[in-house]
């Protein structure tokens, strides 16, 4: 696993797993940058997520390779709110084929996990396997190339 800048963000459904996850990321030498939530009082995943996608997106326009990771009860909602951002592209992760291919496929960089429907186990597994996998580039390139395409067209219309 290359060590990397990771920005980290929960909401109370996923605090327990992102506190955990958290501490074992920066055992392996990464870089984590907590926006919390930090209490299990009930907040607003929203909030959370625009934090992460924000850092990423600021990161990456300043030629960083930072990723974000945002855990909710579920993941799902975590990552449409994510996507909202241009130059964003969040998933849900729930096994190794998805989380692999959103790396090689589509070069994601936020992966949105499930508090309460993974094991830390396999939340620690998912994320080294996204952090382990390159964008594969090629022919996958014009691909994402559209969806920036198509963020730059409706940001346009706004």
């Amino acid at each position: 696993m290359s060590k990397r800048v990771i920005f980290m963000g929960a909401d109370h459904g996923g605090l327990a797993l992102k506190d955990r996850l958290a501490a074992y990321l920066r055992e392996q030498g990464h870089d984590v940058r907590d926006f919390g939530t930090h209490t299990a009082e009930a907040v607003d995943y929203p909030d959370f997520a625009l934090l992460v996608a924000q850092a990423v997106r600021g990161n990456r326009q300043a030629g960083g390779d930072a990723v974000g990771v945002m855990i909710d009860s579920i993941g799902q909602a975590s990552a449409i709110a994510c996507n909202k951002l241009p130059g964003i592209r969040a998933v849900a992760g729930y096994d190794a084929f998805a989380v692999r291919s959103s790396r090689e496929h589509n070069d994601a960089n936020v992966l949105c996990l499930g508090g309460a429907v993974l094991g830390e186990g396999l939340a620690r597994s998912l994320v080294g396997l996204w952090l382990d996998t390159p964008y594969a580039g090629g022919r996958h390139q014009a691909r994402v190339d559209k969806i920036t395409a198509l963020e730059a067209r409706f940001m346009k219309e706004r």
